[in-house]
C-alpha cells in the first residue's frame, strides 16, 4: 500500500542558504521521520499527563523524576521502561493523545511527514478492541494533518518477543480493521528471542505482503547479521529498523548496497541502549562510506533525550556531513517512504529547494 496524500506546496519564501549556520539549515530543511515508536515518541509532558490519569503504574509523576528514570545503562533497562510507559495507553483516548503529540512535536522540526511504529498486541493485552483502536488511531492521524500539518502513516510491528501470539493478533488486526493510513508491517522487541519463533513471523510477514503492506523489520540492532539475513531472505525487507551490525558481514554489505534495501539508522538510540559506547563510535560514516541506502531516525525521542533535528545535527556536528549530505539524508527519507509518487516528488522539490 502507498499512502495517498496531497502535494506538499512548496514554500516561496525560503531563507538564504548563504546567511544559514548549519544548525540554521538543519532546522529549515523539511524533514520526514520513518522509525519512531508510538509510545516511545511520547513527550515528557505527555508521559507525565498519562501517569497522572492513571497512577499507581509505577511510572514517575514529576519531570525531575521521570527524567531519572529515563536513564538507561542497557537495552534491558530501557525495555522495563519503555514497558511501564507502554502499561499507561490504555484507553483510546491515550492512543490519539500520543499520535497527536507526535504530530506537534515533528511540526516544530519541520516535520512534514511521519511513519508512526505501533504495537497492536500492546493494547490488544490491556482490553482495547482492534476496532476501537483503529477508529482512534484515523481519528488522530486528521488531526494531526489538520491542526499541525503533518502526515501520518502506520506501520503496525510484532513484538518478538511474545511470539505467535503475537504474530496473530497483530497481523488479523492489520488485515481486518485496519486504520486508513496503515502503510508497512514491522517486527521489533529482543531480537535474540526471534529465533524461537520464527515460522510465525514468516508466515504473518507472507500475507501481511500479500495484502500490500510493506516489510520493514527491526534487525541488527542487538544481535549480528544473522538477524538481517533472515528478515532480507525471509520476510522480504524492504526498510531494516537499525541494521548497524550489517558491516560484520561484507557478503551483506554487498546485498543491501545491490538491492537498496534501506537502514533506518538511530545513532542517539543506539548509544543510551549500550549497543555503541560512545556517539564518536558510531558506524554512521562508515554506512554511508559503504554506499548502503541510509534514513536518520529518532527511534524513541523523549526517551533518549533527542529529537529528529537533533539527529541531523548529531550527523554535522559530530561527522562533519555537510548541507548536500543532510539534504541528501531528507531525500533519502522520501524516497523510501510510502508515500504516493507525486507527494514525493514535491517533498523532495522542497529539499532541493533549500539547497
Amino acid at each position: 500500500m502507498r499512502l495517498r496524500s496531497d502535494l506538499y506546496p512548496a514554500s516561496s519564501r525560503l531563507p538564504k542558504v548563504g546567511r544559514m549556520t548549519i544548525h540554521d539549515f538543519i532546522d529549515a530543511l523539511p524533514k520526514a521521520e520513518l522509525h519512531v515508536h508510538l509510545v516511545g515518541s511520547a513527550s515528557v509532558s505527555t508521559v507525565l499527563e498519562l501517569s497522572r490519569r492513571h497512577p499507581g503504574g509505577g511510572v514517575p509523576t514529576t519531570e525531575e523524576e521521570l527524567r531519572a528514570f529515563y536513564r538507561f545503562r542497557d537495552f534491558a533497562e530501557f525495555a522495563v521502561a519503555y514497558g511501564a510507559v507502554n502499561a499507561l495507553v490504555r484507553e483510546p483516548e491515550d492512543v490519539a493523545t500520543l499520535v497527536t503529540g507526535l504530530a506537534r512535536d515533528l511540526a516544530a522540526q519541520n516535520g512534514r511527514y511521519v511513519e508512526v511504529t505501533v504495537t497492536p498486541y500492546a493494547h490488544h493485552v490491556v482490553g482495547m478492541p482492534p476496532g476501537e483502536v483503529t477508529e482512534a488511531l484515523d481519528l488522530a492521524a486528521r488531526r494531526s494533518l489538520d491542526e499541525h500539518g503533518v502526515r501520518v502513516g502506520y506501520i503496525f510491528d510484532i513484538p518478538g518477543e511474545y511470539g505467535a501470539e503475537a504474530a496473530r493478533v497483530t497481523l488479523d488486526h492489520a488485515l481486518q480493521e485496519p486504520p486508513q493510513a496503515l502503510v508497512a508491517f514491522g517486527l521489533a522487541g529482543i531480537e535474540q528471542e526471534r529465533i524461537h519463533h520464527r515460522d510465525a513471523f514468516r508466515d504473518a510477514f507472507r500475507a501481511a505482503t500479500a495484502a500490500g503492506l510493506r516489510s520493514v523489520p527491526h534487525a541488527g540492532e542487538m544481535t549480528g547479521p544473522e538477524t538481517i539475513w533472515e528478515v532480507v531472505d525471509h520476510l522480504g525487507a524492504e526498510r531494516i529498523g537499525h541494521g548497524i551490525s550489517c558491516l560484520d558481514d561484507p557478503r551483506l554489505v554487498d546485498r543491501l548496497r545491490d538491492e537498496r534495501i534501506w537502514l533506518d539508522v538511530c545513532p542517539t538510540s543506539n548509544v543510551r541502549t549500550g549497543q555503541v559506547a560512545r556517539i564518536e563510535d558510531h558506524p554512521l560514516p562508515r554506512l554511508l562510506a559503504e554506499g548502503l541506502s541510509v534514513t536518520l531516525g529518532s527511534d524513541d525521542p523523549p526517551m533518549f533525550a533527542t529529537t529528529l533535528t537533533n539527529e541531523y545535527r548529531v550527523a554535522a556536528d559530530v561527522f562533519g556531513l555537510d548541507r548536500p549530505a543532510l539534504a541528501a539524508l531528507a531525500r533519502n527519507a522520501v524516497t523510501a517512504s510510502c508515500l504516493d509518487p507525486a507527494a514525493k516528488r514535491s517533498l523532495t522539490a522542497e529539499i532541493d529547494a533549500l539547497l
